[in-house]
């Protein structure tokens, strides 16, 4: 029977591997059409139009500036450039005077990272500054003449890979919304696995719930990379001149999303605590804990779906209001300071998911019962 479990356990993991492999590759077609678009036309437009007869370069630097992590690609492509101009200009100025050898190319990419740090603090133009200063000093030394060409060829791969996003863009706005569903989608199963483990006396399932949490990190840094990708993209193709301010609104919930999956870490952190402590719960706040995690996933279906479709904004948000609502005070009499902690992590989460709903901060906290006599912001009936 172990084997068996064993068995199926397996099986289950591997299918899960290659649903989110096809996954992964689904979400992405897009970018590795624009980047092998851009590979071929850049190549083509200095090899055929341009005349250059090994123009490498430039489909490396189409790629690099389309990137399939859909960043800040102006940016990139700019900064690609200036790597480049700075390594062949270091490479053909020392290497045509000492000649090439393992400690000339260490004092070429030694001084062209060196002079790329000073004019930037990025971490494209240093690295492309050393790698074209070794490209120079090895494959493509002074005397071959290849130099400026390579320069050329790096703008045309540049310019080419802005054309390409311009033309073949993604689409902005639904991007940023699916990651930031996804996010979601993991805060809702931790709390609601946290909860579980509350109910169970279970130290695993929040410990575990935990771990998913912290993972989100990468998640949200790249929320904030599409969102700058997708204004960028929003000035250079005419496509989605209309998506500005949508994803204006987007990226004024990045900071409340972030701070929702900040203050659940500290949720689960203390919820941990608390049942390592045996410490005395009430099963109210148990409950509030998992009606968190459930208008969490409904708060991840509206920022998947839409602000024009359902569920719709005004919905999410009575949603919430009926379990800010239910966090009052008395859920913590006689209780220790880990249930304290998670009583108000609860409120602070709740507050940091209406403001993802487009809900400003002191409306939010207006709806939270008072816990004081005299609270900051009057409460709202």
């Amino acid at each position: 029977m172990t084997n068996g479990n064993s068995l199926d356990a397996v099986r289950d993991t591997s299918r899960q591997r290659l649903n989110n492999g096809w996954l992964r590759l689904r979400r992405s077609a897009l970018p590795i059409l624009q980047c092998a678009v851009g590979a071929a036309l850049s190549w083509f437009i200095a090899h055929r139009v341009i005349g250059h007869p090994q123009p490498f370069f430039a489909p490396t630097a189409a790629v690099v500036s389309i990137g399939v992590s859909f960043g800040a690609r102006l940016r990139r492509s700019v900064e690609l450039v200036a790597g480049v101009t700075v390594g062949i200009g270091i490479g053909d100025f020392f290497i045509s005077r000492v000649g090439t050898g393992p400690w000339q190319i260490a004092l070429v990419v030694a001084v062209a990272m060196s002079i790329a740090i000073f004019l930037d603090g990025g971490a494209i133009i240093p690295m492309q500054a050393a790698g074209s200063a070794v490209l120079v000093a090895t494959l493509m030394p002074p005397h071959t003449g290849g130099s400026a060409l390579r320069m050329i060829d790096a703008l045309i791969g540049g310019l080419v890979g802005v054309v390409v996003v311009a033309v073949i863009p993604l689409h902005p706005v639904r991007r940023a919304r699916r990651q930031a569903a996804d996010i979601l989608g993991v805060m809702s199963a931790a709390l609601i696995r946290c909860a579980d483990g509350l109910h169970e006396q279970d130290p695993e399932k929040i410990r575990a719930a935990l771990d998913s949490v912290r993972g989100t990190q990468p998640q949200i840094d790249s929320l904030r990379s599409i969102l700058e990708g997708g204004r960028e993209l929003s000035r250079v193709s005419p496509l989605y001149w209309n998506a500005r301010s949508r994803l204006d609104a987007l990226r004024a919930t990045a900071d409340p999303l972030d701070n929702a999956v900040r203050n659940t870490r500290v949720l689960l952190r203390r919820a941990l605590s608390l049942v390592l402590d045996d410490e005395i719960l009430n099963p109210r706040l148990v409950d509030e804990v998992e009606q968190l995690g459930a208008a969490t996933d409904v708060v991840r279906r509206y920022m998947l779906v839409g602000p024009r479709e359902q569920p719709d904004a005004a919905e999410t948000t009575r949603i919430l209001r009926r379990v800010a609502k239910g966090a009052t005070k008395d859920l913590i009499e006689d209780a220790g300071l880990s249930a304290h902690v998670v009583f108000a992590q609860v409120r602070s989460v709740v507050v940091d998911l209406m403001q993802v709903c487009g809900v400003r901060r002191l409306s939010a906290l207006a709806l939270l019962p008072p816990t004081v006599t005299r609270p900051y912001v009057d409460p709202v009936d």
